[in-house]
Formats: structure tokens, C-alpha cells, sequence
């Protein structure tokens, strides 16, 4: 929906397209994006999350992107936002609720998910050059 609003701000008429002719569609996009409940929540996950740094002292905002990452975040991104679109919602939820009913998708997804983070650990040298090794995770 982001999108779309961004879109529609730059003069792109997206109430023509397939998917905004729905009533509930249509009704979302003339809404603000403070009446979205999917929103609302994305905007409260994301002033948590900055808030936890902040509290922990790890707030270190910087502006210096390598490129690569910044191409690599975008296409992830984008990667992120078809992929929804494609599976009508929470991938995350369809694998739980697959593997909860023994449907067979659940299962593939998590062999489709495996396949994807071996491809991802084997780009992300390209992407990621010069990272500090992560510090190793206690449990504690």
C-alpha cells in the first residue's frame, strides 16, 4: 500500500490497476495511512526497535551506505514486497499454519526458505563488503 500511495503521489494513477478496483482496496488506498492497522503496526515496530537502541545505548545512525548495500537492501526489499503480494499476506504465518495442519506447503516452504538463506550467506559477500564479524551470541 506504501507504495501505491507513493506512487499516486508522484501522479501515477493507481486506482485504474486490477488490484485497487476492490471495494477493500480502494477503500485502503483513499485511507490514510494511519487508519491501516498493518501500518500502524509497521510504524510501531519500527519507533520500538529505534527506542531498544536508543535504551541500549546502540543508536548510531549514519548516512555512509556503501552502494552495494543500498542496491542490496532495495532489491531485498522489493524481493520482500512481491513475494507477499504473491502469497496474500505473512509468509512467515503461512508456514506455521502449514506445518500446524500437515499441509504439504508448509513443508515446502521451509525447503524453499533453507534454499534461499544458503543463496543469500553466498551473495552477501558481494553485497556486504568489509563487515565487522557479528559478535557471537550468548543466550543470556
Amino acid at each position: 500500500m506504501w507504495g501505491a500511495k507513493a506512487a499516486s503521489g508522484l501522479g501515477v494513477d493507481v486506482g485504474n490497476w486490477v488490484f485497487w478496483q476492490s471495494a477493500a482496496n480502494a477503500k485502503a488506498l483513499a485511507a490514510p495511512v494511519w487508519e491501516d492497522i498493518t501500518s500502524v503496526m509497521d510504524i510501531g515496530i519500527m519507533l520500538g526497535a529505534l527506542l531498544a537502541a536508543g535504551l541500549a545505548g546502540r543508536f548510531a545512525p549514519s548516512l555512509d551506505i556503501p552502494t552495494r548495500s543500498l542496491v542490496a537492501a532495495v532489491i531485498g526489499g522489493l524481493l520482500l514486497g512481491y513475494g507477499s503480494r504473491l502469497a496474500y499476506g505473512c509468509n512467515i504465518g503461512a508456514y506455521f499454519s502449514g506445518i500446524a495442519s500437515g499441509s504439504l506447503h508448509g513443508w515446502l516452504w521451509l525447503v524453499a526458505a533453507y534454499a534461499g538463506n544458503v543463496i543469500g550467506g553466498r551473495l552477501r559477500p558481494i553485497f556486504f563488503t568489509g563487515e565487522r564479524p557479528q559478535e557471537p551470541l550468548t543466550g543470556c
